[in-house]
């Protein structure tokens, strides 16, 4: 393949290649050891990364440095976070106390800070398969409501729910036809958690009811545009895996082993689903030796990769908990394989 974007292209459609591509994140004490040990600041580009990701801009970023923004910071949805040198924070303030959507206004999905500086890592990674973070839809339903809250709303009104998750995905449309008209990039991301570490949060049958219609709607809108769906859940979620399939997913990220038989998922699921992960961030890499983590690296690149449809990436962003020398012999290794 010719490019780190053809290789991506040609892992979703299954077709034979040399060697199984990658895709690494890290909180910001885990980039900063990385940064140190290789005495660069761009590490995607001077590892050469295959795959690409940026996110529209936040009022509140993902990491919010307390420095910068004192012990906590508001988000354009009104969500009240803490933040943390170390990982995102954590969502402490629901600005919808109540069942109730009357007095709430969402943010203009067009505001022009969202798409600062875009055009400009468009260009700069043209050779590589460009994935925009498009929001949350469920996930953020959970910030604005609280998550105890919104699973009593889903038994008890799953009419506000409905509502809700309705203005939420008209934000999440909007920011795609913005995108979509402005944008070079290839795929769409959407970061909404709907596992557990044993099952799914919801029932399959009310995620069918109020999730999957919004779904339908977002991924047709990005084929529609020609551009690749990414979908990003924790936890078990094989239950709708079909379901995922069926309404226009093109990868599922992060595949975690700790939550599913991973290897089951590639036979039942493997010709019709790219699947993105599947290297343990709970036990293995924190804790695991290097020679462990390379010995797994080279099972799932076998297993897993076998016949494409497969990105080898960690379960989860890795952490400040995870040895600057396991996440060498993790990076290496996939590289050593490409």
């Amino acid at each position: 393949m010719s490019t780190n974007r053809d290789w991506i292209k040609s892992t979703i459609a299954h077709r034979p290649s040399p060697a199984v591509p990658y895709n690494f994140s890290f909180s910001p004490p885990a980039l900063k050891a990385l940064q140190d040990h290789y005495g660069a600041e761009d590490i995607p580009r001077t590892l050469d990364f295959p795959i690409r990701m940026k996110g529209c801009k936040s009022v509140k970023p993902l990491y919010a440095s307390p420095e910068r923004y004192g012990p906590t910071a508001t988000d354009e949805f009104g969500v009240v976070w803490t933040t943390s040198d170390i990982d995102r924070g954590t969502p402490i303030g629901a600005p919808l106390t109540t069942a109730d959507l009357s007095a709430y206004t969402f943010p203009n999905p067009r505001d022009e800070y969202r798409y600062e500086d875009l055009d400009a890592w468009c260009e700069a990674n043209r050779e590589h398969f460009t994935v925009i973070w498009i929001g949350d839809l469920w996930e953020r339903a959970t910030f604005m409501r609280g998550m105890e809250n919104i699973l009593i709303d889903v038994a008890l009104d799953p009419g506000f729910v409905e509502k809700l998750l309705r203005g939420l995905a008209d934000y999440i449309l909007e920011t795609m036809n913005v995108l979509f008209d402005r944008f070079d990039f290839d795929a769409v991301a959407l970061s909404d958690d709907y596992g557990t570490q044993t099952s799914m949060i919801m029932s399959p049958d009310s995620w069918r009811s109020l999730l999957r219609p919004r779904l339908v709607e977002i991924f047709a809108l990005a084929k529609k545009h020609g551009r690749y769906t990414f979908l990003h859940s924790c936890g078990n979620v094989e239950p709708i895996i079909g379901d995922l399939i069926d309404v226009g997913l093109d990868i599922l990220h992060p595949i975690q082993p700790e939550a599913m038989d991973i290897t089951r998922l590639k036979r039942e699921f493997g010709q019709a689903l790219t699947f993105c992960g599947g290297l343990g961030t709970q036990n293995l890499l924190p804790r695991g030796t290097p020679q462990q983590i390379r010995d797994e690296v080279r099972r799932l690149e076998d297993v897993m990769g076998a016949g494409g449809g497969y990105i080898l990436e960690p379960g989860i962003t890795l952490q400040a908990d995870v040895p600057l020398a396991n996440m060498i012999a993790m990076i290496e290794e996939a590289r050593n394989r490409s």
